[in-house]
């Protein structure tokens, strides 16, 4: 596993971990790249785009970035004009590519989003009022707004309990954008049973 930098949202996390990835002029992605550490005791991997000029040793240059999704999605590829990136250095002159790959990428959680099941608007109305209510509490007694954030969680766990039967994994997942491993987790974590069962 290489180091680079990394998106997700809040609604589902590492399921739909959205990065910049590197594309080389013959559309091969390539292997990260290995810093040896100074001691000469191991080093790191790692895939940032911005080292991808060409400018090191062993390290090829990118023809293009595309946004990647850790669910296999992937977004077009932003060509690089190096004639126009120069003597820059990469971070700068790929910034636009790189901030048209993360609106690729927002793009893609919207339409995830989008498959989700809906919730009622009265559900959501009162979520987003609970949301409002409880970040006040937070500001004026912290441990008040634990507790309530307490009993949500017990109405989690009764409403998980209350599934426990019917709730096929694969269908949960779909139906919360996640993938099958994080909606098992979820479920076992707001049921409090072991999500290896």
């Amino acid at each position: 596993m290489s180091r680079r930098e990394t998106w997700t949202t809040e609604e589902f996390g590492t399921s739909h971990t959205g990065a910049v990835a590197v594309v080389l002029a013959d559309g091969t992605v390539p292997a990260p790249v290995y810093f040896d550490s100074a001691s000469g005791g191991g080093g790191e991997a790692v895939s940032q785009w911005h080292l991808y000029d060409g400018r090191r040793p062993r390290v090829p240059r990118a023809a293009a970035l595309r946004a990647v999704c850790s669910c296999g999605w992937s977004g077009p590829d932003h060509l690089l004009d190096w004639e126009a990136i120069g003597e820059q250095d990469f971070v700068d002159g790929g910034d636009e590519q790189a901030d048209a790959c993360e609106r690729d990428w927002d793009g893609h959680t919207v339409q995830v989003e989008e498959t989700t099941v809906p919730l009622p608007e009265t559900v959501t109305t009162l979520l987003e009022r609970l949301e409002e209510e409880i970040g006040r509490l937070t500001k004026t007694s912290p441990v008040a707004a634990v507790r309530a954030a307490r009993r949500l969680e017990r109405v989690g766990y009764w409403v998980a309990r209350g599934t426990a039967s019917d709730l096929d994994t694969a269908q949960a997942a779909v139906h919360l954008g996640l993938n099958e491993d994080a909606a098992r987790k979820l479920m076992a974590r707001f049921g409090g049973w072991s999500p290896y069962r």
